[in-house]
């Protein structure tokens, strides 16, 4: 089933969503203009030219328009309806509003990029959610994802948050098979004066 347009779709918000239709301008304006090439230079040289790329959580958009600019064949999703307007508005192409606990696509994206997206879902919706995430790939196909660094669960400003380190994402992996780990690494926060904080980034592969 194909996603459909986010003006569409009827459905009930969860806590971190309302966050997001609430405070959808101000993430927006804090967000669209940070520099993500270190992590884009990670991700892209394992895709092949003109890749079809899945932005998970696409936020302000601000990732998907770029790896527009760059060639590759972009499909873009988030699941608070105000910022997939803006995030719309600001790529110039349909984006959809959808939960990652309901896309269906099956080996259709050599890459996806859920970029600090999949720490919003609850623990124990995880495997599932990655899972899907796995047979929306091609065979061989790349995830980028990103969480804070840490362990367990917490409600923040109105958010949830799942918080993975190593051990966490070894953890979540046993209950995926299909996905591999191609590298691991944890970074600061590339916002401005949010450096310290600390991020754990992981490049996974489809390998059935």
């Amino acid at each position: 089933m194909r996603p459909v347009p986010y003006r569409q779709v009827v459905r009930v918000s969860d806590h971190s969503c309302t966050y997001y239709d609430q405070q959808a301008h101000t993430f927006f304006d804090g967000t669209v203009e940070v520099d993500m090439t270190p992590l884009y230079g990670r991700f892209l040289p394992l895709l092949g030219d003109g890749a079809a790329i899945l932005d998970a959580g696409c936020g302000s958009g601000r990732d998907a328009l770029a790896f527009a600019k760059l060639g590759y064949s972009v499909t873009a999703f988030d699941a608070s309806p105000a910022l997939a307007a803006l995030a719309e508005n600001h790529t110039g192409q349909p984006v959809y509003c959808l939960r990652f606990q309901d896309i269906t696509w099956q080996e259709q994206f050599d890459g996806i990029w859920a970029c600090a997206s999949l720490l919003h879902v609850p623990t124990v919706e995880l495997p599932d959610v990655m899972d899907r995430l796995r047979a929306a790939l091609k065979p061989g196909g790349i995830l980028y994802a990103s969480f804070k660094y840490g362990s367990g669960e917490r409600e923040h400003h109105g958010r949830h948050f799942t918080d993975l380190d190593e051990p966490g994402l070894a953890g979540l992996l046993d209950q995926v098979p299909g996905l591999e780990p191609v590298e691991t690494w944890v970074t600061g926060d590339l916002r401005p004066g949010r450096e310290a904080e600390r991020w754990l980034n992981t490049l996974l592969q489809r390998t059935d």
